[in-house]
This record gives structure tokens, C-alpha cells and sequence, in this order.
């Protein structure tokens, strides 16, 4: 059988799948900036998910470089103030604030990062109250913290920005969802 040259493919029979059946109804001249504000943000989740990777393979290593127990970026004193808030706790073990105190510190380091990142997508270069709350709403792990961190700004964030592209199956983070 003719085999059509390498340049060149065969029709195939079936139904066409044309840009104006997949992308939602967009009013005309309006598809450009719709595709490249998709683009930007798959570009932008894509570098921060890079940056969260290299962040956790850097701890992971300073974890297992660790030979020192006795400096902390946290105060173990305040650490064991809020262990013994549990009534249930009678003592505490010498090791578990220091484990405490890590986990602590890893815990915000990777709250300011995705918190940045928000702060980086509306161009600003002051990280404030709604970026952490945007994180948190963004990450499916920090959803015990949002009963507690007010969302009123995170919400006037949404608005000001409009409704969010994002293509399902596509946003690893799981960004926004504006209710309507």
C-alpha cells in the first residue's frame, strides 16, 4: 500500500476537533489573552512546584547532615509551653521539642514559599497577610488552617483578579475556586 510522504498525513475519518470545541465560549478577540493567561499560569505553578522539590531535597539533606541538637531557630522553651497545653501530657522526652522544633520550622518555610509564589504572580515584592492566606487556600494540606486565617482579603484578592484559569487535570497545587 502508498504510504503518503513523511510531510504530509492522511485524513482521517471521524469528527473534527476544532480550538472553538474545546476552549469555552470566548467573546471574539478575547481568545489570545485568555490562552496566554493560562499559559503564565501553568508556567508559574510549574516553576513553583520545581522550587517546593528543590526546597524539600535541601531539608531532607540538612536533616541528614545534622549532627548538632542544641541550636534551634525556634525557642524549645515555647515549644514545650505549648506540648504541656495538652493536659494529657505529663512529660515530655528531651528529643521530641527538638522534633517539634524542626518540623515547626520546616512547616512555615514551606508556608512562605507557596506564600511567595503568590506574592511573585501578582508582582509585588512585599509578602502580605492574603498571599498566606491564598497558600493556604491553594494547598490541600493546609486546610486546617482555613477556619483560622481570615479570608476576607484572600477573597477581595479572587475578585480583583478575576476568575482564575485553570485547566482541570492540568494544576498539580490546586489552585483557586471561585464559587459563583
Amino acid at each position: 500500500m502508498d504510504q503518503p510522504p513523511h510531510d504530509q498525513t492522511e485524513p482521517v475519518m471521524g469528527t473534527a476537533i476544532t480550538a472553538a470545541t474545546i476552549a469555552p465560549q470566548l467573546p471574539y478577540g478575547t481568545a489570545a489573552p485568555y490562552y496566554q493567561t493560562m499559559y503564565n499560569h501553568q508556567q508559574q505553578q510549574q516553576q513553583t512546584q520545581q522550587q517546593l522539590q528543590v526546597f524539600w531535597s535541601q531539608q531532607y539533606e540538612e536533616i541528614e547532615r545534622t549532627t548538632d541538637f542544641k541550636n534551634h531557630s525556634l525557642p524549645l522553651a515555647r515549644i514545650k509551653k505549648i506540648m504541656k497545653a495538652d493536659e494529657d501530657v505529663r512529660m515530655i522526652a528531651a528529643e521530641a521539642p527538638v522534633v517539634f522544633a524542626k518540623a515547626c520550622e520546616m512547616f512555615i518555610l514551606e508556608l512562605t514559599h507557596r506564600s511567595w509564589a503568590h506574592t511573585e504572580e501578582n508582582k509585588r515584592r512585599t509578602l502580605q497577610k492574603n498571599d498566606i492566606a491564598a497558600a493556604i487556600t491553594r494547598t490541600d494540606i493546609f486546610d486546617f488552617l482555613v477556619d483560622i486565617v481570615p479570608r476576607e482579603d484572600a477573597k477581595d484578592d479572587v475578585a480583583m483578579m478575576g476568575q482564575s484559569v485553570v485547566v482541570p487535570g492540568t494544576d498539580p497545587m490546586a489552585y483557586y475556586y471561585v464559587q459563583q
